[in-house]
């Protein structure tokens, strides 16, 4: 796997509540692991949140050995929130903060996600665009229940309202999804910064060009800044590569 992460804070907000880790070398039991969380919260509840659950995660990680994926995933996740959880209740600067949190990482040509709340993965085949989670939000739900038409969600005023957060409650539900991957195809994983501001279309156009992922990776942020910039932005882009496919 080859990769690369960006974060903006945007043009409205004053502090990045966006938190990335990007590693094509072994964390742990992973062969190589992405992470993108997304911090809700007061001034600083939401800073803490993602970048502690993010930070935590990983430390936790490199002490495992031997574990499937989704096992190591929800093992680590379940004590990242009752952490994030116990800091929430136990200092008052906290109080209310949560995260959103994607994971991957890329296994014998398998990618193994997991996801909490509406940061995202798209997978991208090498010409179309597929996005792989299910956001956790109120929108998306009534979306899903058919209540709300998909076309109404883009711009509806509650999009925001996300339903699964880490650190909210004590107990937590990750999302799982598996799927093949060959060379040259890529993920991204991204906040809501970068898909509420542009449409799925210009992504998939974007990951089409022919350019680095580093390229991709930058112009996906300044799209994101071009319709507005109106939310922190955190993109990583992995493509797989002959070499270091497998555990």
């Amino acid at each position: 796997m080859k990769s690369f992460g960006i974060t903006d804070v945007g043009k409205k907000r004053k502090m990045n509540q966006d938190y990335l880790f990007y590693s094509d070398e072994p964390v742990g039991c992973f062969p190589n692991l992405y992470i993108v969380a997304d911090g809700m919260g007061g001034h600083k509840a939401g800073d803490k949140a993602s970048s502690y659950a993010v930070t935590r995660f990983v430390e936790l990680a490199r002490k495992l050995e031997d574990m499937h994926p989704f096992k190591a995933m929800e093992q680590l996740i379940g004590q990242v929130n009752q952490e994030v959880y116990r800091i929430s209740y136990q200092q008052e600067e906290y109080a209310g903060m949560g995260t959103t949190f994607v994971a991957a990482t890329v296994v014998d040509r398998t990618v193994y996600v997991m996801n909490i709340g509406d940061s995202r993965l798209y997978f991208h085949d090498g010409e179309n665009l597929r996005q792989i989670t299910m956001d956790h939000s109120l929108v998306e739900e009534l979306v899903r229940a058919g209540e709300l038409a998909p076309q109404e969600s883009r711009n509806h005023p509650q999009k925001n309202i996300i339903t699964r957060a880490i650190g909210v409650y004590e107990n937590l539900t990750p999302d799982f999804f598996r799927i093949p991957i060959k060379k040259n195809q890529k993920i991204l994983l991204c906040s809501d910064g970068l898909s509420n501001m542009v449409d799925d279309e210009m992504l998939e156009e974007i990951l089409s060009d022919g350019g680095s992922i580093r390229q991709e990776a930058e112009q996906c942020k300044n799209e994101a800044l071009f319709f507005g910039g109106t939310d922190n932005i955190a993109v990583v882009i992995a493509q797989m590569e002959d070499r270091g496919c497998t555990k």
